[in-house]
């Protein structure tokens, strides 16, 4: 089960946390994996530790929030694998900051990494996928995104985002269905990212948060990266416009 050899997958964000545990995870299914981020050395490291596991990667530095950018980003993926099968759209930042002080600069930035980031990664991949009427697109949103009781203090930006994600998945879906194209969300609780670790919440705050989670600990980004290669696979290949909650039973509470 779960077998990904022969496809391509690209995944955005993924020079370090739920990103690069992303890539991992496909590649030691067998895909051949693109790994993509602002850094091209860190995405080099971890090329570099996909193809030292007998793997093979490329890497490529890609600003998802910039059209030309992730052209050229696909545009090399193809040069170089001939195709693609999977997008993962990982890329994201979270910039606490109050909605009372929070510039319009603030929300553009984060708006346009975190949800015009993903369309534009989404739009480019189906018009690849639907060249083989099959692909795989998972994007990554979060348990804080609308009509769940989640809300994060100085995150206005950030939730409006994630929740507009779901919200696109859901039309995507839709739309690219008869192309043989899958679009899902994955929506992450408290996972232990630099993310999270750089946020600066305190030890009072990360306590306070986890005694909401019935698991009593924070996630990890393998345990996200087990669910992205399972809608990656042909065993999900009756899922699309799903929204898969990784919470430690958060939601349930």
């Amino acid at each position: 089960m779960f077998d990904l050899t022969g496809k391509v997958a690209l995944v955005t964000g993924a020079r370090r946390g739920m990103g690069k545990a992303d890539a991992l995870a496909l590649a030691t299914q067998g895909a051949k994996v693109v790994v993509t981020d602002i850094d091209l050395a860190e995405c080099q490291l971890v090329a570099d530790e996909i193809v030292a596991k007998g793997g093979e990667a490329l890497a490529l530095k890609m600003d998802v929030a910039n059209a030309a950018d992730v052209n050229a980003g696909f545009d090399a993926t193809l040069a170089k694998f001939g195709r693609l099968d999977i997008l993962v759209n990982n890329a994201g930042i979270f910039s606490p900051k109050s909605s009372l002080e929070m510039t319009e600069a603030d929300w553009d930035r984060t708006i346009n990494i975190n949800l015009k980031g993903q369309f534009l990664c989404a739009q480019r991949a189906a018009k690849e996928m639907a060249k083989n009427k099959w692909g795989r697109i998972i994007n990554i949103a979060s348990i804080a995104s609308g009509q769940v009781g989640v809300g994060v203090m100085g995150a206005a930006h950030y939730t409006a985002s994630k929740g507009g994600i779901i919200g696109m998945t859901e039309t995507l879906a839709i739309e690219w269905a008869p192309l043989g194209i899958t679009v899902n969300v994955i929506g992450p609780g408290a996972i232990d990212t630099p993310m999270i670790s750089g946020a600066g919440f305190s030890q009072e705050a990360l306590a306070e948060l986890l005694a909401g989670v019935p698991l009593k600990r924070m996630g990890t980004p393998e345990e996200i990266a087990a669910a992205v290669v399972f809608l990656a696979s042909n065993e999900a290949s009756y899922v699309t416009g799903a929204t898969f909650f990784v919470d430690g039973g958060w939601l349930a509470q």
